[in-house]
């Protein structure tokens, strides 16, 4: 990691002083103070959130994040009692889970994307993922956004899995059958059938698309068309829409279908 272009070095901080990779920055690590200190700054930066207009919390607790390296036995070697056992490396996530939700009240809506697994030998298992969002859904957190990998240098996804279309599902399908609570698939769900199907079959609760709209950014349009939800474009930007639906139905008139 080039960290000699001119940027400024950050204070890192980590469960434990242990760099990512050669070369990269070793963190502090923290201190019951700087504990106390962060829980409180997630609480402050909800807070924000809501007086800016969001709606919904979600917690980031996967892909290398100060979270995940809490739960990580590859990232927490503490000897204290934030670290060692599971309940140990839980504890400080969960602490800021429940501070999260005593502050914005039973109504907001919270959720945490976990890495459901490192996908490193000695790391985060899904058996783990299991427990976590079992106790997650104790402190109050209504849905699991399950994600994986991140906790290496190779990127903030999970390269050792064989990757295809909804990779993770499986990930969300387990959690929510094991402990009841909501889940998001996320991973590689490219269009609006698959996405379906995976709701219909109850593999999880919500499907969110994050790279496939940077790609297409009317995605969501397009899959509300061709699932029959949005026929008349009515959905659209009112200058797109007036003139797709004559294009539409002029397509079809062509092809001997109905308007």
């Amino acid at each position: 990691m080039d960290i000699d272009a001119g940027d400024e070095r950050w204070e890192v901080i980590a469960p434990s002083a242990l760099p990512l990779d050669d070369g990269w920055l070793t963190p502090s690590a923290m201190t019951m103070d700087d504990i106390a200190r962060v829980r409180g700054e997630f609480v402050d930066a909800a807070r924000r959130a809501l007086d800016a207009g969001f709606r919904i919390i979600e917690l980031h607790m996967a892909h290398g994040y100060l979270l995940q390296t809490f739960l990580s036995p590859l990232s927490n070697r503490r000897d204290d009692e934030y670290g060692g056992s599971l309940a140990g490396r839980m504890r400080f996530p969960l602490e800021v889970a429940a501070a999260v939700r005593g502050a914005i009240g039973e109504r907001v809506p919270l959720f945490v994307r976990i890495s459901s697994v490192d996908g490193i030998e000695g790391g985060w298992t899904l058996d783990e993922s299991v427990e976590l969002a079992a106790a997650l859904k104790d402190a109050g957190v209504d849905v699991i956004d399950c994600s994986s990998g991140g906790n290496s240098p190779k990127g903030a996804t999970n390269a050792s899995l064989k990757r295809g279309p909804g990779f993770q599902v499986p990930f969300a399908e387990r959690i929510r059958a094991e402990t009841g609570i909501l889940t998001q698939a996320v991973g590689l769900i490219r269009d609006g059938a698959f996405a379906e199907s995976v709701l219909r079959e109850g593999r999880a609760d919500l499907v969110a698309v994050g790279r496939q709209f940077l790609f297409d950014p009317f995605w969501g349009l397009h899959a509300a068309y061709e699932g029959g939800l949005d026929p008349d474009f009515e959905a659209w930007p009112q200058s797109y829409g007036w003139w797709l639906e004559k294009w539409d139905k002029g397509i079809r008139a062509s092809q001997g279908g109905s308007g």
